[in-house]
């Protein structure tokens, strides 16, 4: 269950970033996880995303990002 809740948290930190208009702009994986770069055209965010499966989530993110910005 500890897995779920650290999920869910990292989860709705990104939720928040994406809400308030920022971006994803670059990521770094490695051992320790993923660390997540959010620009929003003024400001920039970090987060350090360790469990696997928000960084699947943040992948769909990027994945949807990408797409959106290529269909305009």
């Amino acid at each position: 269950m500890r897995e779920h809740a650290e999920f869910m948290l990292e989860k709705e930190k990104i939720d928040a970033l994406i809400e308030d208009g920022y971006a994803i702009t670059a990521v770094q994986e490695n051992l320790e996880g993923a660390f997540v770069q959010f620009s929003n055209g003024e400001k920039q965010a970090h987060l350090h995303i360790e469990s696997a499966d928000a960084r699947k989530y943040f992948s769909f993110l990027l994945k949807k990002q990408k797409e959106e910005a290529a269909s305009t």
